[in-house]
């Protein structure tokens, strides 16, 4: 925070606190929104901070930008599913509900032949529209509705119908939230009118183009939480909708690693929720803008060391494939090439379908080509009955050394 939160300064500095609070929420600067947190009418002060992140986001975007472009296609593909699955897991995570890596990648596997009824399901085909490039409404509370029932409504109905929503659009009954010990936290908004005006003044705020679009993310994350539409779920709703805003307006890839860095950085997260929450706060956003633009920079930042770090190792591997076993076949060099990409992109590696898409070949030209690879270079993971390649890399290594 780039200065004292009025929640602190209130009991540090009573005799500030009041003339503090009237010079931020009449700064010509201050956002003033058509909300209100508890009795105080909502504000954000647009503070060097919150200006420094932006610029610093938008920088490092162009980084990742120019690295993406100079990726091969399949090697972007592979390693956006890889953040996916990622993505999946932590958002999950986040709320105390355990999935695993396998268990997202076999449904991202046969999202056709899933029952939206089972786990995750409807979690995991949303956000693989963040990778189609669709446009979600986000206009409307109904169309908030909808990415929820998309998301988990059946889920939800078969496994815990006393949690559905009961309402005209969301919960008629009042919800409290609750920290990972237990401890409440939180009352959302009731009764249910009072629930859908706010999420319409929201909705309104996040589409408002007079406003950097970073900073209408970031406060629609917070006021999503603090209207808490839902008896469950907005948690992993709130941070779908921002992963989708952040990839249709900053970068496709950062839409995958937002749970992962708000997870190394959740007390900070749940403080600034708790801070923004609080009577003496006054309705000042500042705090959870701030800290939540950090978490942005701090993935995008993460997300371009992990690019650059897997695009060097590109380039060294692609060098050494023709000192590699039977690499005077041209076919040889490219399916090394296939597998490199594989180790350093893929979550569990290339399958049999995609090489012989990507190489034109037949299934047992592809085959054969596999098995002329050293069992010791060559690993093989399984799912169901499908088989994914990649190149070991350290055996690489310790062959070429």
């Amino acid at each position: 925070m780039s200065k004292k939160t009025l929640y602190k300064l209130f009991y540090a500095d009573p005799s500030a606190f009041n003339a503090e609070y009237d010079k931020r929420f009449h700064d010509e600067d201050t956002i003033h929104l058509d909300i209100k947190i508890g009795e105080h009418s909502a504000f954000v002060c647009q503070s060097a901070e919150i200006f420094k992140l932006i610029i610093s986001i938008e920088r490092t975007n162009n980084k990742v930008s120019q690295i993406c472009n100079r990726l091969p296609e399949i090697a972007l593909s592979q390693f956006q599913q890889r953040c996916l699955i990622d993505e999946i897991v932590l958002t999950n995570n986040i709320e105390g509900v355990h999935s695993t890596r396998k268990e997202i990648s076999e449904i991202l596997q046969d999202l056709s032949k899933n029952n939206k009824r089972e786990r995750f399901v409807g979690l995991v085909n949303k956000y693989v529209l963040l990778m189609k490039n669709e446009t979600l409404p986000l206009q409307t509370p109904e169309d908030v509705r909808k990415i929820y029932d998309d998301i988990f409504y059946e889920e939800i109905k078969a496994t815990d119908p006393d949690d559905s929503p009961d309402g005209k659009i969301f919960r008629k009954s009042d919800v409290g939230v609750y920290s990972p010990t237990e401890k409440k936290i939180h009352n959302g908004l009731y009764p249910e009118s009072e629930i859908i005006s706010v999420m319409k003044n929201s909705l309104d705020f996040l589409n408002d183009s007079h406003y950097d679009i970073l900073l209408r993310i970031a406060i629609f994350h917070y006021l999503f939480g603090y209207i808490h539409p839902f008896y469950d779920g907005n948690g992993r709703t709130s941070r779908f909708i921002s992963s989708y805003m952040l990839s249709q307006n900053i970068n496709k890839l950062i839409g995958y690693r937002i749970s992962f860095t708000i997870k190394e950085h959740i007390n900070k997260y749940y403080e600034a929720f708790k801070v923004c929450n609080h009577y003496n706060n006054r309705g000042d956003l500042t705090p959870f803008t701030e800290m939540f633009l950090g978490i942005v920079d701090v993935s995008m930042h993460q997300l371009y060391q992990a690019l650059s770090e897997r695009s060097e190792k590109l380039m060294h591997y692609i060098n050494l494939i023709t000192q590699l076993p039977n690499a005077e076949d041209k076919s040889m060099c490219r399916i090394y090439d296939y597998l490199i990409q594989a180790a350093l992109f893929s979550n569990m590696g290339i399958s049999q379908k995609e090489l012989e898409h990507e190489m034109k070949m037949t299934y047992n030209t592809v085959r054969s080509r596999l098995k002329r690879i050293p069992e010791e270079l060559l690993i093989t993971n399984k799912q169901g009955n499908r088989s994914f390649y990649l190149l070991n890399l350290k055996a690489v290594d310790e062959l070429l050394k």
